[in-house]
C-alpha cells in the first residue's frame, strides 16, 4: 500500500496573517487600500454620523468602501455576498481589516451615500485604468471588460478621455444600481419568509 503524508481535519491550527502583506502592490486592491487610505478625502461622508456623543461606533467609511469597490470588480453586488466574503475571503478580510460588516451596513451605506460612493469610485477607476490594474478584473458594461493597455488607452485628444470617464461612470453607475436592486430583492424575500 502507497504511503501518504498523514493529515487530520480535526486539528486546530493558529495561522498568523499580516493583512497588509495580503494586499501586494502592483494588484488592484492594493491601489484601492492605498488610494482610498493615503490619497482621497473621505470627509464627504462624515456628516451623515452623529454618534461621536454616544452610541456604538459606526464602520469607517474607509473599510466599507474598499470592500464594496473590490466586491464589484469581482462581479458581485450583494450586500450578503460582500458580508461572506469578508467572513471567508482572504483578501476582503485584508481590507476590511478583519471586521465583517453585516449585509445591513453595507446596504444602508450605499443606499445613503450613492452619489458620494460614484464620484470616489470614478476617480479610483480613472488612476487604477491608468496605471493597468483592471485588466484582469470584472469590471464590464455590456459585458466588454476594459482594456488594460494603459498606454494606448491614455494617449489620445481630450475627447477621448472625456469618453473613457464617460464609460466609467456608466460602470460605476450600473454596478451601485444592481447592488440596491438586489438588497432590495434580497429584503423583500425576506420579509415574505418572515411572514410566512
Amino acid at each position: 500500500m502507497p504511503k501518504f503524508i498523514p493529515y487530520n481535519y480535526d486539528q486546530t491550527s493558529m495561522v498568523v496573517i499580516n493583512f497588509k502583506d495580503q494586499l501586494q502592490p502592483g494588484t488592484f486592491e492594493y491601489a484601492v487600500h492605498y488610494l482610498i487610505n493615503e490619497k482621497l478625502d473621505l470627509s464627504i461622508f462624515y456628516p451623515k454620523y452623529s454618534n461621536h456623543d454616544g452610541g456604538r461606533p459606526a464602520y469607517d467609511p474607509a473599510i466599507l468602501l474598499k470592500i464594496i469597490l473590490f466586491a464589484y470588480s469581482k462581479g458581485i453586488t450583494s450586500s450578503r455576498e460582500i458580508q461572506w466574503c469578508c467572513e471567508t475571503n482572504i483578501i476582503f478580510k485584508a481590507l476590511s481589516c478583519d471586521t465583517v460588516p453585516h449585509f445591513t451596513t453595507i446596504a444602508a451605506f450605499v443606499s445613503g451615500h450613492t452619489s458620494e460612493i460614484e464620484h470616489l469610485f470614478e476617480q479610483i477607476l480613472l488612476i487604477c485604468h491608468e496605471q493597468g490594474l483592471l485588466g484582469n478584473e470584472l469590471f464590464a458594461i455590456d459585458g466588454c471588460k476594459m482594456s488594460s493597455n494603459a498606454a494606448k488607452e491614455w494617449s489620445g485628444t481630450f475627447k477621448e478621455l472625456e469618453e473613457k470617464r464617460s464609460k466609467i461612470k456608466r460602470l460605476i453607475n450600473h454596478h451601485v444600481t444592481e447592488h440596491k436592486a438586489i438588497d432590495k430583492y434580497d429584503s423583500l424575500n425576506e420579509e415574505r419568509t418572515k411572514r410566512a
